[in-house]
């Protein structure tokens, strides 16, 4: 009987020791910051982040990925009604007017959870400074001098990767509140035979527009657990996009709200492509059996923007 709860315990020992790397607290997140930085990797002036890891010779791989000619949009259509998830709605008014021609207005806040969007590195700051070493304080109200969302003007083109983690886990959905661990993306790599490269835009599927179909807007989601960070790292992601903000919440990380915004845009210069409607790659790549793509994408050229309204283009 002693035996048994000796190997009982030693079982009970094993499991939480196997969930302890999930455990990350702001110390954590802190060490990290400076640890997977890439500030000066590409020189003291560099505003471009991980995009540098998108080289000419790896555009041209990624165009020779295009097969059938078949384009989707990774953008959700505007959302235009108040809800938990989009507190600020896209507007669009149609101009009074006669004749040939009609004219409308748009006006939209679209950080936040609503619209598809992209994050410039100038989005976020920590202690102080955003990607690079560069002030906060630098920011007026004329917006960014430094890591803006010009730094893409002239647009992406990458090979895009759908890590469908809702299929993975065999359901149509991630439940609100579920965090994404390492070892789910190497799970997903090993089932659809892909391995993220450096330049890769990464796409996390949680499948959060099918579960607001199903339960409504909310503010809880799936999204990737802190200890992603390193991986993303590892792997040279220079793109990471998903269906909600990247980051699971709420935030696991106690003191830390979006950690994976944080360490992404702040330390590693990855730029985030957010609310990105992921249904129908999903659909067509499992067809296909096919997880990688052309990824093409452009934001508005507006000089000291954080960010842009996005509609990125997966083509198979």
């Amino acid at each position: 009987m002693l035996q048994r709860i000796v190997v009982c315990c030693w079982c009970l020992a094993a499991l939480l020791g196997a969930q302890s790397p999930h455990k990350m607290t702001k110390a954590d997140v802190d060490r990290w910051m400076t640890e997977l930085s890439n500030w000066g990797r590409w020189g003291p002036d560099d505003q471009r982040g991980a995009l540098n890891l998108i080289t000419p010779e790896k555009r041209k791989q990624a165009a020779a990925l295009v097969k059938d000619g078949y384009p989707i949009s990774l953008a959700h259509d505007a959302l235009t009604e108040k809800a938990l998830d989009n507190a600020n709605p896209f507007v669009r008014t149609l101009q009074p007017g006669a004749g040939t021609f009609r004219m409308d207005t748009y006006s939209v806040s679209y950080h936040g959870l609503g619209q598809t969007h992209f994050d410039a590195l100038c989005h976020a700051n920590y202690e102080g400074k955003i990607y690079n070493g560069f002030s906060v304080d630098e920011i007026l109200a004329e917006g960014c001098p430094k890591d803006s969302v010009l730094v893409a003007k002239t647009g992406i083109m990458t090979r895009g990767v759908l890590m469908d983690i809702a299929r993975l886990k065999g359901v149509n959905y991630l439940e609100p509140g579920t965090a994404i661990y390492p070892e789910d993306l190497e799970a997903w790599e090993k089932q659809a035979g892909v391995k993220v490269a450096p330049g890769d835009a990464v796409f996390i599927r949680t499948g959060r527009w099918a579960m607001r179909a199903e339960k409504g807007p909310s503010r809880t989601y799936a999204g990737l657990h802190a200890s992603c960070a390193k991986w993303l790292h590892d792997r040279g992601v220079a793109i990471l996009g998903s269906d909600a903000a990247q980051d699971v919440n709420p935030s696991q990380v106690e003191g830390v709200g979006l950690p994976i915004h944080q360490l992404a845009l702040v330390a590693m210069g990855i730029h985030l492509f957010d609310n990105c409607d992921l249904e129908e790659l999903a659909k067509q790549a499992a067809q296909r059996k096919r997880w990688v793509f052309l990824l093409t994408a452009a934001p508005l050229a507006i000089p000291g923007g954080t960010g842009s309204p996005q509609n990125p283009i997966a083509t198979y």
